[in-house]
């Protein structure tokens, strides 16, 4: 485990320690002192998290001669939420502190921490207490901001602490939710394929293996996780914490992040999830359902012989520039991402005469590409199981998701991020509409799978 996380830390862009073992948390003070010297501490915590291991980590600090202020703890919300309003509390208090914090908390807390101590310009080490998502070292936080979740731009920790004793302790759900997150890295990986091997977007093999590398290990005992397994969930952390480094390396989300969190970010943005009881839609079970979506449509697309694409019917069918912005207007529901959808989806907009070398280059690649892309899938009906064996949604209802409004999803996923997938190349081939009214026909893949009327 050692040598891979090295391996990524050489190449990370602000983290400097991952420790990942049953221990970890007995090495904070000793990698606090390392990366701040001498800087005053303050722990930060919720009060579930201050229970399950903010109480310990102060011990640890305070015996390794580490300066603290009095921890300080989220309370009045039943459950913390990463609203901005929290990452400005937060940032007021810390700012005439002269203090370094130590986030103790999973993906919500995390998340505010890491934007707060951004906005100050200042560094922070973070003590996970869940295997539940890959943001513990990405950049970055997702914050719901003016009403709905977004990105917001900030450094990851100059430290991650993962106590697997702790990280095992923690809720099921909070462990299936990481393994929807890195189950997601498959298709991922796939959308990076091809977006390389159309000439969209270099792959970086570094890069690439510091995510793909570990994954099949780390998403090979689901069953374990949910019962909580100390090794497995090891393997888990590993691969979601390999995930954040990697995309510190590239400077993008781009190695850990395709079609699948475009799912997952149309729902986030959207809000859905945040009132279903007594826990939140967690981040990684959208993903999950995404991965499962995504996957399908590849299977749809493959079995097609791409080499014989009518590609004079492609090029005739494309919108213009005007057209394209046209039917994103149309069909993007939320009022407030109207005009950011247009913007990312035109910036992905090619010319009739590009799109035409785009799919002959398709087509001659498609006798290597497809079977590469095959190699690295794994079937949507086998992800279906992996996730329920990790105790994860499986289906859209699961996560309460209209039916017409998860359908719908193929086509407005593809608007919200400036990123090639395979929802772009399904649209540029011409096929996308015909490939979803397969997959929710009475035979397909979700028609056979449809909540009854």
């Amino acid at each position: 485990m050692s040598e891979l996380i090295d391996k990524a830390l050489r190449t990370a862009s602000d983290t400097r320690a991952a420790v990942i073992a049953e221990d970890a948390i007995d090495r904070v003070g000793a990698v606090f002192a390392d990366l701040f010297d001498a800087a005053t501490a303050i722990v930060v915590a919720d009060r579930r998290t201050m229970d399950a291991a903010g109480d310990r980590v102060v011990q640890v600090l305070r015996a390794a001669g580490v300066r603290q202020l009095d921890p300080y703890v989220f309370a009045g919300e039943p459950e913390l939420y990463a609203r901005y309003e929290n990452c400005e509390l937060l940032r007021d208090v810390l700012a005439p502190l002269d203090a370094v914090a130590v986030a103790v908390g999973a993906g919500t807390l995390n998340d505010i921490v890491k934007r707060a101590s951004g906005e100050l310009g200042r560094g922070y080490l973070v003590v996970g207490t869940a295997a539940s998502m890959d943001g513990y070292t990405a950049f970055g936080a997702s914050i719901a901001r003016d009403g709905f979740k977004q990105t917001l731009a900030c450094p990851p920790p100059r430290g991650a602490i993962s106590d697997l004793t702790v990280m095992a302790a923690a809720p099921a759900v909070m462990t299936a939710s990481g393994f929807g997150d890195l189950l997601g890295k498959v298709p991922a990986g796939a959308d990076w394929m091809l977006a390389d091997a159309l000439g969209v977007e270099p792959l970086d093999p570094d890069v690439w293996d510091l995510v793909q590398g570990p994954l099949r290990h780390a998403l090979a005992r689901p069953d374990d996780l949910a019962r909580g397994d100390v090794s497995a969930i090891g393997d888990l952390a590993e691969g979601l914490i390999m995930s954040g480094l990697a995309m510190q390396a590239h400077r993008s989300s781009r190695p850990a992040s395709g079609a699948e969190h475009q799912f997952s970010h149309v729902w986030e943005m959207e809000g859905h999830g945040v009132d279903i009881t007594p826990r939140r839609l967690s981040h990684g079970f959208k993903v999950g359902i995404g991965t499962i979506a995504v996957a399908a449509l590849y299977e749809r697309l493959l079995a097609r012989d791409l080499s014989a694409l009518d590609v004079d019917a492609a090029v005739a069918s494309w919108p213009t520039r005007d057209g394209m912005e046209a039917r994103v207007r149309a069909m993007q529901s939320n009022p407030r991402l109207v005009d950011e959808s247009v913007g990312l989806t035109l910036a992905k907009w090619i010319t009739p005469e590009q799109l035409r070398d785009r799919l002959g280059l398709l087509a001659r690649l498609s006798p290597t590409l497809v079977p590469r892309l095959r190699k690295q899938l794994i079937p949507a009906a086998a992800l279906q199981a992996m996730l329920r064996d990790a105790g994860a949604p499986a289906h859209p209802s699961d996560i309460g998701l209209d039916w017409q409004r998860f359908r719908r999803t193929y086509e407005e996923a593809r608007t919200i991020r400036n990123r090639y997938t395979v929802l772009d190349l399904a649209a540029e081939t011409g096929l996308l509409a015909e490939l979803v009214a397969e997959l929710f026909a009475a035979d397909g893949f979700w028609g056979r799978q449809a909540p009854a009327s």
